[in-house]
């Protein structure tokens, strides 16, 4: 089989990661299993998309409060609208890349329902993202005098990690098939 060009730049640079985690952890005379290898290089596949989502999001509300500032005035409101349009369009971002490069539907689950896993996917992000950025908003902007267009950068040391977990075991979580099922679909290619 070919492999294209992401899959060869995607297999050097894990390479390194794991190349670099190896030697932080030698000192401490600790190896990593493979499957913990495999974890940790999940999330650094969430990290890398977040990195995206974070872009996308920025420039959104970005955009959005220059826009608003342009057109309506400027209004303090103007930094929450932004924020939600911004978190709304940045979380669809990161679903479908979460969906295509981190949480990889497994043959041995169920299939998962895709728009139940978008609002999942959603909610895990106004626990964490949207009630969080609108409060670091507020706190940074409107108390300490902090850039409005700097406070969504402050919200990711906090909801990065709490967001891998929650979308990993609940939001793109495949539930083992039914035993009924397997023997069924195993039956099935054993007459074909």
């Amino acid at each position: 089989m070919k492999e294209n060009m992401g899959s060869k730049i995607w297999s050097v640079f894990e390479r390194f990661v794991l190349f670099c985690l190896r030697l932080i952890l030698k000192p401490f005379k600790k190896d990593l299993t493979p499957e913990q290898e495999q974890a940790f290089m999940q999330f650094v596949k969430f990290a890398l998309v977040g990195v995206t989502n974070t872009i996308v999001s920025y420039l959104i509300i970005a955009i959005t409060i220059f826009s608003l500032n342009h057109t309506v005035g400027e209004d303090p409101k103007n930094k929450f609208i932004a924020n939600c349009v911004g978190w709304f369009l940045s979380v669809l971002w990161a679903f479908v890349l979460s969906n295509k490069f981190v949480f990889k539907e497994s043959e041995d689950g169920e299939k998962r329902v895709w728009w139940q896993t978008l609002l999942k996917t959603y909610a895990a992000y106004a626990f964490t993202g949207l009630g969080v950025s609108n409060l670091v908003s507020y706190i940074s902007v409107d108390i300490f005098g902090i850039s409005e267009y700097i406070a969504p950068a402050i919200t990711l040391v906090i909801s990065v990690p709490i967001n891998f977990v929650i979308n990993k075991f609940w939001a793109y979580r495949q539930k083992d098939k039914d035993p009924v099922e397997n023997i069924e679909e195993t039956a099935e290619t054993e007459n074909v």
